[in-house]
């Protein structure tokens, strides 16, 4: 990540951060169980991550990415550009008002709340949205459009993150509530995240489709249909 003074003084008056709130690998997609075994979930958790510190360390915008985990590995992939470690919480909301507080906390005027199984996500993308005029609040919907898999506030508090199921539409709620701008959006390079054998599937697809991208992630999915190819050796 390039030095910081130098993005805020190319970005204007926008002062940009995003919060990343990642749960410990050896807890991660947990659904997959059925698809993958323990280690192959957990070696995928960390490529896909890596995959969106890549895009994110990218982004001439970003000043800061605050990584709330307290998974080491994600810590330390973090470090490779400059993320700030906050405390996790149990939780994603939790966990991500962590990340807004720590934002707020150092002066920051829009965030972007972003999912770490996002490995398609793409550095333009993000940069796009934080330059975006208009919606206090802009929610990424997931591929199935019911979920959130990123979240752009301005500023920072304009309303409360609540993931989960159903998140898209509770994050509009939240934000008529509190009497803000809001705009949903479809079709980004982050609608699709990994939870179950379908997301799984639809990723293989999509990096069929893309030679290329998310080069950590497409690398351990590589490995892995090696290894349960028949014949292979274990």
């Amino acid at each position: 990540m390039s030095n910081a003074a130098a993005k805020t003084a190319g970005a204007g008056a926008i002062r940009a951060a995003v919060v990343l709130p990642v749960k410990r690998f050896d807890a991660a997609k947990s659904r997959l169980g059925e698809a993958l075994g323990a280690v192959d979930r957990s070696e995928l958790a960390a490529a896909m991550l890596a995959d969106v510190i890549a895009q994110l360390g990218r982004c001439e915008l970003v000043e800061q990415v605050y990584m709330v985990s307290s998974e080491p590995l994600a810590l330390r992939l973090g470090a490779r550009i400059g993320a700030v470690a906050v405390d996790d919480r149990p939780g994603h909301s939790a966990a991500a008002a962590a990340g807004v507080e720590a934002a707020i906390a150092a002066g920051f005027s829009r965030l972007a709340l972003l999912a770490g199984d996002c490995p398609l996500l793409e550095a333009a993308e993000v940069e796009a949205l934080l330059r975006r005029p208009g919606a206090a609040v802009v929610v990424l919907a997931d591929r199935h459009g019911s979920g959130t898999n990123g979240l752009v506030l301005t500023p920072p508090d304009a309303i409360e993150p609540a993931f989960g199921p159903g998140s898209r539409r509770r994050h509009l709620a939240r934000a008529a509530a509190a009497g803000v701008s809001a705009q949903a959006l479809e079709g980004s390079s982050m609608e699709l995240d990994l939870d179950g054998p379908d997301d799984l599937d639809e990723l293989r697809r999509r990096l069929r489709e893309r030679p290329g991208a998310a080069p950590a992630t497409a690398a351990v999915l590589a490995h892995i249909e090696f290894k349960l190819a028949p014949g292979s050796v274990r």
